[in-house]
């Protein structure tokens, strides 16, 4: 009933969402490419290898396509799986060819939830098993798809955010529905795993957090991280403090600046390194940089090495942010200071031994938060004032920083082996 009736809406839904869309795909750009892979008209593969199974992975965007690197490794070292991975975004695709295409046999364009569609797709791939990642809960894909051909299908790195959930308990006989279909699920924290099961989920297990093992290059050497920042303009004094707003939304980037201000009206020979979470922002970002009359350098249209003395970096590019994160000396996480919701990922900070702060609506990274904070790695503020005063503290005190840090990639370093555990499951439900 529940498929029928999703079947029935989804054009009329699809065609009325359409400006949006539009819009936003003319706005981020790049969706031109492999547009046909969206409609199910993905290429021709290779005819299947005897005693290889066919695993059919999807990631929806960068920080997905970044998580699954370890795994892709592990599921395809001897030879026993074959890998065809799709994404959702364009900047998902280009990145996934750029760092996967030696592990893949494929690499594609997700098709939408749209019976023909995806019918197409699935007739393309033939897969023995079918991964989703995080929170997709595609009823084509599960109830259509995989149920009618008789194919496993797992759910990996799982997690449902405070609205997902909200969402889900309100449609409970759906919810239900959609959780039955996987075969197993690899939940990322015991809140997620606890969450999933009062929504009737079976076969949940906690595998931990697919991040932590991508974000697992540590601290820079000395002399890397000099070169770095000197690449950012921020090498002409090697004392200089630099903080990173990683991932950021509206409104941050302006809290940062003013973070910037005080800081050098006070003698701190501050820096800052801005990586806002949309490439596309990048003339809002810019105009907010000219306004505020601070030299900056712009990495997308001067290329990335700036001019030494350079007070901010906007680093408005897709993909870098992991390097470049081992450049701070202090972080801010994005996504966190309201109206914003949700936060983006504080792990790679943490990997690399940056002490961080946020703000209060960290609400998809809860658990990870808890232990950052439980570690002594992460400071969390009120509002936006709150935070300010916490980057202002922590810029002007080392020990603390230094503490922090350490604090963090331990932390990290504790948590690793989501990807080998994971990939074990995943070889059991794919024989």
């Amino acid at each position: 009933m529940l498929l029928w009736a999703y079947r029935l809406l989804f054009l009329p839904l699809l065609l009325a969402a359409s400006p949006y869309y539009l819009w936003r795909m003319l706005r981020r750009g790049g969706y031109g490419a492999g547009f046909g892979e969206r409609l199910g008209f993905l290429p021709r593969l290779p005819g299947k290898t005897p005693g290889r199974r066919r695993v059919w992975i999807q990631a929806v965007s960068v920080g997905e396509v970044e998580a699954i690197g370890p795994l892709l490794a592990e599921l395809t070292r001897d030879g026993g799986a074959e890998v065809v991975l799709s994404t959702t975004t364009s900047t998902g695709l280009r990145v996934a060819r750029e760092r996967h295409a030696s592990a893949c046999l494929a690499i594609v364009s997700f098709p939408i939830d749209f019976w023909p569609c995806s019918a197409a797709a699935w007739r393309a791939i033939q897969p023995d098993l079918a991964v989703l990642t995080e929170g997709e809960l595609w009823p084509e894909h599960l109830l259509g798809q995989a149920k009618a051909r008789g194919v496993p299908v797992a759910l990996i790195n799982a997690r449902l955010s405070d609205k997902s959930f909200a969402r889900h308990r309100r449609l409970p006989s759906a919810a239900r529905q959609l959780l039955g279909c996987f075969v197993w699920i690899g939940a990322g924290s015991e809140e997620d795993a606890r969450r999933l099961r009062e929504l009737g989920a079976g076969a949940v297990e906690v595998t931990g957090n697919l991040k932590f093992d991508v974000a697992a290059d540590g601290a820079l050497p000395a002399t890397e991280r000099a070169a770095l920042r000197d690449e950012l303009g921020f090498g002409d004094n090697p004392g200089a403090i630099v903080l990173l707003g990683s991932s950021t939304w509206t409104g941050e980037e302006a809290m940062l600046v003013d973070v910037l201000r005080r800081l050098r009206d006070g003698g701190c020979d501050a820096r800052l390194l801005l990586v806002p979470r949309h490439a596309e922002r990048r003339e809002e970002v810019r105009e907010l940089l000219a306004r505020a009359a601070l030299p900056f350098h712009q990495r997308s249209a001067e290329g990335p090495r700036a001019a030494a003395g350079t007070l901010v970096h906007l680093a408005d590019t897709t993909g870098e942010l992991r390097r470049l994160t081992r450049a701070a000396d202090l972080a801010f996480c994005g996504k966190s200071l309201p109206p914003h919701d949700g936060g983006q990922t504080p792990v790679e900070c943490a990997a690399a031994g940056v002490p961080m702060a946020y703000g209060p609506r960290m609400t998809n990274f809860r658990a990870i938060c808890a232990g950052l904070e439980a570690a002594g790695a992460a400071r969390s503020g009120a509002d936006a004032v709150a935070v300010a005063d916490c980057l202002a503290a922590l810029a002007s005190d080392p020990d603390s920083r230094r503490r922090m840090g350490a604090a963090g990639a331990a932390w990290h370093e504790a948590n690793r082996g989501a990807s080998a555990r994971t990939a074990e499951r995943l070889r059991d439900q794919a024989r």
